[in-house]
């Protein structure tokens, strides 16, 4: 009887443990769920309007993304395993706002999750676009973790960027106004601004013609690729073409024989075109040296021997600026300068009658010889200027109100239109 008893008590305590582990464990399934659900809704696409080799995943943001809860992204190549883990952030950040995409090419949504995973970084440029490559989101808190279904996507390369519009309609909209300038300045000329230096021209080369002096042409110590050098062959051609019409003397002394050899071509050409190929002489240019002060002793003592009516000083110089300019004024030459290098600018003032600033000796070519096709691109340079300073200036209004009256979406908007991307 007692055994019975017994037996009988130690199945009901068999039968209670085992409901009591049974309600436990079914307790902890319906937790786990619940207090860390997995990514259900997770998509993959290929990142928009880039070169390759991004993809994008996107997913909603739940309930359970706080601060305490982990996203972890892999990626994988293979079918099965070789997973790498590509990024890992907090579940409440990366949200569709994160995305550097302009708002005419990207939705904006704080409540999806929008994560770019570069493969290039992990597979090289070669493999990452074209190939299949699967992507899983870990989601992990208090060392409970729970990965979503895999999903896989190619990367191509887009041909058409639409995030870069903005650009393309501002290019548009100034090859139309250069078009518009061209037809205007053949039929009616356009009209640019008096420049005193280059008015001053026809005057030294006048003067030197009824002196019977030379006139020296430096172009400074830039190399041919200089933009301040192309503009000073420019202006070489405009006053050797005058030069030759007076039958006057010109000299260009050279530091670089590259310059000297394409300033030979310009003035050649230019004896050409002002009907006296007779008058032009190849010793008109002469190489001195590339070395900087060896280059201005000699400039300097042929001035000083010559004694020429009038210097353009044209180009880029450096420190040799004032210690040839000083020179030619103690000759009483009328000197002309022009040059963009900023630190050379004081001196030239002090030395010179006339100085070009900066980009005036860009517009010098134009300016002289009136060609269309110059002063459209001058025009052109001038009005995209305008266009950009106007366009700041509302910007920074617009922007200053928008953030005042916290239109967040506004302020973006505006910044985007002038974004470069």
């Amino acid at each position: 009887m007692i055994k019975n008893k017994f037996g009988f008590a130690l199945i009901l305590l068999v039968f209670a443990a085992t409901n009591a582990f049974s309600a436990l464990s079914g307790q902890n399934k319906k937790q786990i769920p619940a207090e860390l659900p997995p990514v259900t809704d997770l998509a993959v696409i290929d990142m928009p309007y880039d070169v390759g080799g991004t993809a994008l995943l996107k997913w909603n943001v739940r309930p359970t993304d706080t601060t305490d809860v982990i996203y972890k992204i892999y990626v994988s190549s293979m079918e099965t395993g070789g997973w790498i883990k590509a990024d890992e952030f907090p579940a409440d950040a990366r949200t569709g706002k994160d995305i550097d995409l302009p708002f005419w090419a990207w939705e904006v949504s704080a409540h999806e999750h929008a994560v770019k995973v570069e493969l290039n970084n992990f597979y090289g440029e070669a493999q990452a676009t074209g190939a299949l490559f699967h992507f899983k989101v870990t989601a992990v808190k208090n060392n409970i973790s729970c990965d979503s279904q895999v999903v896989s996507a190619k990367t191509v390369s887009n041909w058409f960027r639409l995030d870069r519009v903005n650009n393309l309609v501002l290019l548009i909209v100034i090859i139309i106004i250069f078009f518009w300038a061209v037809s205007h300045a053949k039929r009616k000329g356009l009209f640019i601004r008096r420049i005193a230096g280059l008015d001053a021209i026809d005057e030294a080369i006048g003067r030197a013609t009824e002196m019977g002096k030379p006139i020296y042409y430096v172009p400074g110590i830039g190399g041919m690729s200089s933009i301040s050098t192309i503009a000073s062959a420019f202006i070489l051609g405009e006053v050797s073409k005058k030069v030759a019409q007076y039958d006057s003397q010109i000299k260009v002394p050279h530091y670089d024989p590259i310059v000297m050899t394409v300033c030979k071509e310009v003035v050649k050409q230019a004896f050409l075109e002002a009907g006296r190929p007779d008058s032009y002489r190849e010793d008109i240019n002469q190489f001195i040296s590339q070395d900087q002060f060896s280059y201005a002793a000699s400039v300097d003592g042929m001035i000083s021997r010559e004694k020429p009516a009038a210097v353009f000083f044209m180009g880029y110089f450096m420190a040799e600026s004032l210690l040839m300019a000083e020179v030619g004024a103690t000759t009483g030459a009328i000197q002309i300068a022009g040059t963009d290098s900023e630190g050379q600018l004081p001196f030239f003032f002090t030395a010179c009658d006339y100085t070009l600033i900066g980009e005036e000796l860009y517009a010098a070519g134009a300016y002289l010889s009136k060609e269309p096709m110059l002063l459209s691109a001058l025009k052109v340079q001038d009005f995209g200027k305008l266009l950009v300073m106007v366009s700041v200036f509302f910007g920074i209004i617009l922007v200053v109100i928008g953030a005042k009256l916290h239109w967040d979406p506004f302020v973006q908007g505006i910044l985007n239109l002038f974004k470069a991307y």
